[in-house]
This record gives structure tokens, C-alpha cells and sequence, in this order.
């Protein structure tokens, strides 16, 4: 199984988008606090429709919370700044795929501490980036084809 790691997202309908893309591929959600928006909302479980039941969400305080959980895993955080496109990487089942906010991605602190485990998205000079559930997706998707899209169909 893969892991999605929201840091502090913000919108509550890309949160729920991400939410049935983790439920359909069976990855698990990981939110980091602060959420922009209550889990009670409205647009969130409207977004994420009726797979809430077949979602695994887990939430945490920071990202150094998923860190110590987790201390044996790969992450790969996914920036703007970083020089590998997502592409580029081997996957492996396990794997943690993290995002950052909407409004400004992942932070400068963790980018630097981390920076050797950042992939990219390529996209067009000028542009600020794609929208944060289609990149979970696009990402997520080339993740499972790595893998042998593992226990779907």
C-alpha cells in the first residue's frame, strides 16, 4: 500500500478528491496539522462522496510525527523546486508520496533537510503548478503501474 501525506492542507474539496483516490487505489491518507477546514465539512464529504468507510486516514500533529512513526520508509516529497521529475523515480510499494499546502507547498525547513528525496512535475516555465488532487492522482497512478498496480483490477 501507498501512503498520500497532506502537510496542513488547506481546501477541504482537494482534500476530498484525495480521499476517494486513496480510497479507489487503497492508499492510505495521512493529514498533518493544521487542516484549513474542520473534518466535519461539508464539501469535504461531499467531495469524497460515500468511500469515507473505505478510507484509511490517520492524522498527525507534524511531519516529524509521520517521521518517527514511520522510521524505516521512503518518502518522496513533491515540490516545484525540486530538480528529478516524479518520473524519474522507482516506487516501491510502502512508499510515502508527500504534498504540501495549496497556497505554498511544502516549507523551506523541510525542502532543505530533505531536499535529496524531492521530485518534481514538469510542467510549463511561468506556471505556478497543477491543481493538488491531479497531482496526487498523477503521481499516486504512476506509483501503482510501478508496482503492478497491486490488488486492483
Amino acid at each position: 500500500m501507498f501512503h498520500i501525506v497532506l502537510v496542513e492542507p488547506e481546501i477541504p474539496q482537494n482534500t476530498g478528491n484525495i480521499a476517494r483516490t486513496c480510497a479507489v487505489t487503497g492508499a492510505m491518507l495521512h493529514l498533518v496539522r493544521p487542516l484549513g477546514f474542520s473534518v466535519d465539512d461539508r464539501q469535504l464529504k461531499r467531495a469524497g462522496l460515500d468511500y469515507w468507510g473505505e478510507l484509511d486516514v490517520v492524522y498527525h500533529d507534524s511531519f516529524a510525527e509521520v517521521e518517527a512513526a514511520y522510521p524505516g520508509a521512503r518518502f518522496f516529497l513533491l515540490s516545484t523546486h525540486a530538480k528529478r521529475s516524479y518520473a524519474e523515480a522507482d516506487y516501491r510499494d510502502g512508499d510515502f508520496l508527500v504534498f504540501g499546502k495549496e497556497t505554498a507547498g511544502l516549507g523551506p525547513e523541510l525542502l532543505a533537510r530533505r531536499g535529496e528525496d524531492a521530485v518534481r512535475i514538469p510542467m510549463r516555465e511561468g506556471l505556478r503548478s497543477l491543481n493538488l488532487s491531479n497531482s496526487v492522482a498523477l503521481v499516486l497512478y504512476e506509483a501503482l503501474r510501478q508496482a503492478g498496480f497491486p490488488q486492483m483490477t
